[in-house]
């Protein structure tokens, strides 16, 4: 089974910019949909953005939209999440999942169909 690892995560200020990164070391990852998840201190998992590693779709929450990228290098090894002008409220630790074959529309994934859940990595934004 594929083991995803998410790292990146740290403490910054209103407004600055982190990037995360999601790996499957020893395996590619071309024909998987992977998403970052984020759960904040009492509050739901919640999903924040999806890739398709197939047709390079992406998805977003709408929270996240014009802040947040999702991009994934050429050898379909690593998934990062681009964060910029972060908010307090974007704390909370971070998870990447992914499925895989990648096999419908991003917006129709449920956190069901997500496997190979990786350990999170923290984000705190605050000044």
């Amino acid at each position: 089974d594929v083991q995803l690892q998410a790292s990146g995560g740290g403490l910054v200020q209103p407004g600055g910019s982190l990037r995360l990164s999601c790996v499957a070391p020893g395996f590619t990852l071309d024909d998987y949909a992977i998403g970052w998840f984020r759960q904040a201190p009492g509050k739901e998992r919640e999903g924040v953005s999806r890739i398709s590693l197939v047709d390079d779709s992406t998805w977003y929450v709408d929270s996240v939209k014009g802040r947040f990228t999702i991009s994934s290098d050429n050898a379909r090894r690593t998934v990062y999440l681009q964060m910029n002008s972060l908010k307090p409220e974007d704390t909370a630790v971070y998870y990447c999942a992914g499925v895989g074959p990648d096999w419908k529309p991003l917006g129709d994934y449920v956190f069901a169909d997500f496997t190979s859940w990786g350990q999170g990595t923290l984000v705190t934004v605050s000044s």
